[in-house]
């Protein structure tokens, strides 16, 4: 079976292409090499940055820092060959999160749940369902590291937290 990558990507908080965005197309050029989709959960601040993700197909939600856009969906469902990914942003402090994102999905069948806010990067199984939080590039708060995310989708899906080095003040991603 063929294995499909999937980029994923949260709370990137970058303002604009001049403070950030170049960086972030740097991560996003070195770590997902092969990647046709990135998902994004949200706190893309500037959402003209995910035109500069192309020629990927790019799929996000819209956070908490996010302007009310049409294209920013609150919550959506992914289906790559026959897999379900649910994906949202996220809201509330970090504890109880998991339990509010799987609420927002209680009465879909999901293979995988994306979801940011936290800025800590989860990947876990509960049952047959995947949980990923691909954590923060720019802001990693109360993580120990700065992250992204890859899915790898074939017969099973699998999820990969990847450490990246921050970026630097004179990356301005904020």
């Amino acid at each position: 079976m063929k294995m499909t990558r999937v980029g994923v990507l949260s709370d990137t908080h970058i303002a604009s292409m001049s403070y950030g965005g170049a960086w972030l197309c740097a991560v996003v050029e070195k770590h997902f090499q092969g990647v046709a989709t990135i998902l994004h959960a949200g706190d893309i601040v500037d959402p003209d940055i995910l035109l500069h993700l192309a020629p990927r197909n790019v799929l996000a939600v819209r956070g908490n820092l996010d302007p009310d856009l049409p294209e920013l969906p609150h919550k959506r469902i992914i289906e790559v060959g026959d897999f379900r990914i649910g994906l949202v942003h996220g809201w509330g402090a970090p504890a109880g999160i998991v339990d509010r994102v799987l609420g927002e999905f209680a009465d879909d069948a999901l293979d995988c749940l994306v979801f940011g806010h936290s800025h800590q990067p989860l990947c876990e199984r509960r049952g047959n369902l995947l949980l990923f939080n691909p954590g923060s590039p720019t802001d990693r708060r109360a993580s120990p590291f700065h992250s992204v995310g890859l899915l790898e989708i074939g017969a099973h899906i699998r999820g990969r937290i990847i450490r990246i080095p921050g970026p630097t003040q004179g990356d301005q991603h904020r």
